[in-house]
Formats: structure tokens, sequence, C-alpha cells
């Protein structure tokens, strides 16, 4: 099967179409014809071995210390079940799915237990569609419920409203019955109100940590701000929450000992197949849709790469593996 491999680290030059073996499925697992795959900032992050804030020696220890442990990247897939291991009771040949599954996505075929977090389908979606939902869709919906909390009426500025994360954001943050102010760039401003946000700000004219209104909650999708700038944004209980960190936010954390005060929470993503349940009933109700930004083909993967490296993707880039 082809696959999009690398084997050091470094710019999109370092990707290769390589062929590889085709996955079979073990017992609880289903073999996936890959259709589609998103590329994410995790994914540029590990091939350019650009993790943030002081964690680089952390991350290299995970994920390789010399060269990639795991060298097909791709967080997330949609494809059809082509085969199903012996034990496996939920899905069949033939299926569509789509899911997410940390690594192996940009690939032919891939394999994944059939109690990950994978899940049928939306019947109204396209390949391309799907694959674009379960990174900023389960981010998003996982830092909003259960680390933020977020409540009826609450105030909360998502900062990169509109981009791999923050579209997702956006919506559920709305859905969740908050009002929205969406920071981003000019030219997004129509799709962050199409996207459910009551109030915009344009990033280039305007900063949104210094101005007269306070928030809630400020959810910074993009590492565009910092708990001491946020601050000046924040009411007197207010929570900072950076998608992400680095050493000092995690000393932040720790010696954030004022409970009645302003507050920092950071946060490692789970993923499970009962939160993408989810996001397919908040699609289904008209609560969520899938922003993609563009879609390349295999062989266009430096372009895709290099494209969320900008970080001015409007939604999410999807990569074709058809």
């Amino acid at each position: 099967m082809k696959t999009v491999s690398y084997f050091s680290y470094g710019a999109p030059d370092v990707l290769r179409l390589v062929q590889r073996p085709t996955p079979k499925p073990r017992a609880e697992q289903v073999q996936v014809r890959v259709h589609a795959s998103a590329v994410t900032t995790a994914d540029w992050r590990l091939r350019a071995s650009a993790f943030p804030g002081g964690l680089w020696i952390l991350g290299r220890m995970m994920f390789g210390l010399v060269r990639p442990r795991n060298p097909v990247l791709g967080m997330t897939f949609a494809g059809e079940v082509t085969e199903v291991g012996s034990e496996v009771d939920q899905y069949k040949v033939g299926q569509k799915v789509y899911g997410f599954c940390g690594g192996g996505g940009h690939a032919e075929y891939l394999t994944i237990h059939e109690g990950r977090a994978l899940a049928p389908m939306p019947d109204d979606l396209d390949y391309s569609a799907a694959a674009a939902v379960p990174f900023g869709g389960l981010c998003a919906l996982v830092f909003l419920r259960d680390v933020i909390k977020l409540r009826k009426g609450q105030k909360i500025l998502v900062i990169g409203a509109t981009g791999g994360v923050g579209a997702y954001a956006t919506q559920i943050a709305k859905a969740m019955g908050g009002h929205v102010t969406a920071v981003c760039g000019g030219t997004s401003e129509e799709l962050a109100k199409e996207l459910g946000a009551d109030e915009f700000i344009n990033y280039r004219r305007t900063d949104a940590l210094n101005g007269k209104q306070l928030y809630d909650v400020v959810f910074d999708c993009v590492g565009a701000s910092s708990f001491d700038k946020a601050k000046k944004a924040l009411r007197k209980r207010g929570l900072y929450v950076p998608l992400n960190f680095g050493v000092r936010e995690i000393w932040q954390v720790l010696t954030n000992k004022n409970i009645q005060g302003q507050r920092i929470k950071i946060h490692v993503n789970s993923v499970k197949a009962s939160d993408l349940q989810a996001l397919n009933r908040m699609i289904a109700e008209g609560e969520l849709r899938p922003v993609v930004d563009r879609v390349y083909d295999m062989i266009d993967v430096f372009e895709a790469h290099s494209r969320v490296q900008t970080r001015h993707a409007r939604g999410t880039v999807v990569l074709s593996m058809a």
C-alpha cells in the first residue's frame, strides 16, 4: 500500500511516498481502506519536531529521540471497512467509518481496534468532510465540556476561532449556550459568524486581550497568547485555557494557588468512541458541521503540510488518499 512516511525530522520535504505492507486486522480490529485523512498541527509538529514551550526533549523521548518512531503520520481518517477480525461485532465489511487513530492515517489502509475512537460516518458527509471532524471536533468537545465546563450564558473568547480546532470550538461553545467572541484575521469574519460567533475581533487591528470587554473564559486554540496577557481580559474568577502549552504554563498551573482569582488550566486530550458519537449527534442535529480548508492529493503532501504550518488555514486541511 502507498503511505506518506518520514524517516527524519525537518521541513515538509522530508516526507516520502513509500510502499509498505498492508496491515491485517487482529481479532478485535477492523481494516479500513482510507479515502481521506486530515493534516493537522500535530502532524506538522511531529514532522518538524516543533514541540512547544521548552518541551522539545520530552517530545523527542516520546516520539523518537534520533528519528521518528512511527514513520506514518495522520491522526484522523475516513474510509470503508474492508476486513474485520474474528471477534468484531460492531462493524461490517463495506461500512463507511471515520475516526481518530493517533497516527497511521496517511496510508491507503490502516487497522484499528473496534473499541477506539471509531464511529459510523454521518450519512450526509463525504470522506473529506468526515476526515476533517475528529481532530478539531474531539479536542474542542473535551476541552469545552470537561476542562472548561462551559455554562450557558458565559462569555468565551476563542482565539484562532476559524482554525483546525477553533472552527469546532466556536460551534460547540455556541451549542452549549456560550456567548462566543471569535478572534481571527479579517478575511475570516464571515466564516466565524456562520459558525455561530456572536462577536468578532480582527486580531490584526485590535488586541482582544487589551480591551474593555471581560470574559469568563479565554480559550486559545493557536498559542497566540499567554496567561499574563489574558488576565487583562478575564473576569475576577475567569479561566484561561491554552491548547498549546510548555514549561511556563506547567509552572503557572503548579503555582497558581489563588482559587478565588483568575485561573489557568492545561490538559492533554484523550479520545473515546463515545465522544465521536456525541459529535455525530451534533452533526445530525445541525449544531456542528465540518470546515474544510483545502483538499490535497497524496502527491501534494508537501503543500498540505506547508499550508498547515502557516497557521492560517480556515478549518482543516485534508489529504485525499483515494
